[in-house]
């Protein structure tokens, strides 16, 4: 079966940054009865949060990472691609921008974020280890 993680051009992950993450968890976890919990790659310095539906990780939610600070919070979504660094020159030839070059997750995968022509922006990423 094919699962979004292992499929080039399938959505695998949605991701809320925030300015106010326990109040992030306390409205989307009563308003969709999510289940929140930190996730294994938190640190002090980043604490993650997983968010599960049916038991099942879908997403996740962060603060605002310094380097973004001034940013509105946002939902942003991933698409799982082959070759991340291959995907991100492609989006530039095909008259995108990078917003934060390809970099690696440890223990997740390696991920870029792009802006497409129009300026609507998306993060791709190829995860370490295949699921499903």
């Amino acid at each position: 079966m094919n699962q979004p993680c292992n499929t080039h051009g399938a959505f695998s992950w949605c991701e809320l940054l925030t300015s106010d993450t326990g109040a992030a968890k306390q409205f989307y976890g009563k308003l969709f009865n999510w289940t929140l919990e930190p996730a294994p790659i938190s640190t002090p310095e980043m604490e993650y949060t997983l968010v599960k539906y049916a038991g099942e990780p879908s997403g996740g939610m962060m603060k605002i990472p310094a380097a973004a600070e001034g940013m509105a919070p946002q939902w942003g979504v991933y698409v799982t691609v082959d070759d991340v660094d291959a995907t991100a020159k492609l989006a530039v030839e095909l008259g995108g921008k990078i917003c934060l070059p390809p970099q690696d997750i440890p223990q997740v995968g390696r991920f870029c974020v792009l802006q497409d022509p129009q300026g609507a922006v998306i993060s791709i990423i190829t995860y370490v280890q295949h699921c499903g």
